[in-house]
């Protein structure tokens, strides 16, 4: 599993998202907002945007919240005028790591994830340094006590999955974006409970990375996502299952 999959079940599972409810209320409003801008202010004709909220009410965010962020974006409100940035660049031990914004100032952004970088052991590169190295994919992660594996196989597969892949404590299933939608509803019709469902960036391959630059790794995906501006970070390092639940 790739170090932002496992990153982002871990946190899941913990609840570590619980004490910044309201950060990720924020985030989630940005995400809505540009969504809604772009593409228009019905679920229906706008993929991102019916990601979005799917993302929000997964946080149990207030109907009025989503709707009050989807007027901003249409304009049927007045509200801050959000640009979409991404700054890519290296971890502790060489791995690659991937920062999605929403921003109302780029200058104040890329010097903050510079500083981020460089004070968690890595380096921001230059533009397209590292995006090729990720997929935009649909994950559903499923642990392995939870589900029978025959079932989750055969209901995914014949909703549109890509592939159910076995790890050692959970099954990751793969969508395309454009499918996860379906797979996710096959799912939940099943009543299967998953740790994680989003659709994010899946690295090609990914690095290992062990003892103090396994922390300053951690300690790096912790401090991008914390910061106000960033909507979402992918990463491929490698760091083993038991090392990561400790240190997380």
């Amino acid at each position: 599993m790739s170090g932002h999959s496992k990153w982002s079940s871990i946190k899941h599972k913990k609840g570590a998202a619980d004490a910044k409810r309201g950060k990720i209320f924020t985030k989630l409003i940005k995400e809505i907002t540009v969504a809604a801008r772009m593409g228009g202010g019905d679920p229906e004709g706008n993929p991102r945007l019916r990601t979005a909220i799917a993302a929000a009410k997964a946080e149990n965010m207030p109907k009025e919240n989503i709707e009050r962020g989807i007027k901003k974006g249409t304009g049927e409100l007045e509200g801050v005028n959000y640009e979409e940035a991404s700054y890519e660049g290296y971890g502790p031990g060489g791995s690659a790591v991937l920062v999605d914004c929403l921003t109302d100032n780029k200058n104040r952004s890329v010097a903050d994830i510079k500083h981020l970088f460089e004070r968690n052991g890595g380096n921001l590169g230059e533009p397209g340094c590292v995006a090729w190295i990720f997929e935009q994919r649909g994950l559903i992660v499923l642990e392995k006590d939870q589900v029978d594996e025959e079932q989750l196989i055969d209901l995914a597969l014949e909703a549109g999955a890509e592939d159910v892949k076995e790890e050692e404590t959970e099954f990751e299933v793969v969508t395309a974006p454009s499918d996860f939608e379906a797979v996710r509803k096959a799912i939940d019709d099943a009543g299967l409970p998953y740790t994680l469902a989003e659709v994010t960036k899946i690295p090609k391959n990914t690095v290992k990375v062990e003892g103090k630059k396994a922390q300053q790794m951690i300690n790096l995906m912790q401090a991008l996502e914390d910061h106000d501006d960033v909507s979402h970070v992918y990463a491929n390092f490698d760091i083993a299952d038991d090392v990561m639940e400790a240190m997380s």
